[in-house]
């Protein structure tokens, strides 16, 4: 794929381009099982036995204020059970948070059926590692923190390590947080600087995933971490990605109960789902996106 051809889709349609490709006519006959909007986060079981999730976007939604905006962003309680799964993929354009989030839920369970149909070289998964872990920061390492991911900045507190947080509202962080923010709008000139950038899944719902990853330098060390990250790797290799951190889930249902009723990563992990991480192999280093 050329970089002229890359750089005229975001992470997310090429995505979901290249997992419709990979499940080929066997993607017609799958179908939904189970959906659930949470508090923290949204779940989809297809009728397969494999489930995927995302981050539930509820303080960017406006519509979430009373009921009858909110059923204008939310079209499909009661009709999610049976609906074909190359439908609900199409959510992933959609307007409404909600309805991206469960486009991109549906991506993510599909992406985990096709890391078993096919393989992937440039990448190695590994169970049970933290994204930060794998990120293998070096002392003195400039490292920037895209959103107030808490066990990134407790790390990197703990570790003494130099970084920048960047954040729409300060009021995510605390205490000697604070001296460490730059608002969000700065991206383009703290960016660029970093030697590792720390950026996390929710930037996939709000468009602006694509953008800060065309900031980082080539030589940066970049990680997208979160239950929205999903296991179709290729779209971030091919912009500079070294390791998506996401999850997977080992007991759907479980996982599901306890997405409705408001849990969130201390209520699943190591129960009904288990952190991953997907690695870049460096010997199977692919081209950055053409500038």
């Amino acid at each position: 794929m050329t970089g002229e051809t890359i750089l005229s889709e975001t992470i997310l349609s090429e995505t979901i381009r290249g997992i419709r490709h990979a499940m080929g006519a066997a993607l017609d006959r799958v179908t939904v099982e189970r959906a659930v909007v949470g508090l923290f986060f949204t779940g989809v079981k297809l009728d397969t036995g494999v489930a995927g999730a995302c981050a539930t976007p509820l303080r960017s939604i406006p519509e979430a204020v009373c009921c009858p905006s909110s059923a204008m962003a939310m079209p499909f309680p009661g009709r999610l059970r049976g609906r074909p799964a190359r439908e609900l993929l199409t959510e992933v354009a959609a307007a409404s948070g909600i309805r991206r989030a469960l486009g991109i839920a549906t991506a993510n369970a599909l992406a985990a059926m096709c890391w078993e149909r096919r393989t992937t070289p440039d990448v190695a998964l590994q169970v049970g590692v933290d994204a930060y872990d794998a990120a293998r920061i070096q002392p003195g390492e400039r490292v920037v923190v895209v959103g107030a991911f808490v066990p990134f900045l407790k790390a990197l507190k703990q570790a003494r390590q130099p970084w920048t947080v960047l954040e729409m509202d300060p009021a995510t962080l605390k205490g000697e947080e604070l001296a460490h923010f730059r608002h969000a709008s700065e991206a383009p000139a703290v960016v660029p600087d970093a030697d590792v950038v720390l950026i996390t899944g929710t930037t996939l719902l709000n468009d602006t995933v694509d953008p800060l990853l065309a900031l980082c330098r080539p030589q940066a060390r970049v990680v997208v971490v979160g239950p929205t990250v999903g296991l179709f790797p290729d779209a971030f290799l091919r912009r500079g990605v070294d390791v998506m951190g996401g999850i997977r889930v080992t007991d759907p249902d479980t996982f599901l109960d306890v997405l409705a009723e408001g849990g969130s990563g201390y209520h699943f992990f190591g129960k009904s789902a288990e952190k991953v991480v997907l690695v870049r192999q460096p010997a199977h280093e692919m081209p950055r996106a053409a500038e």
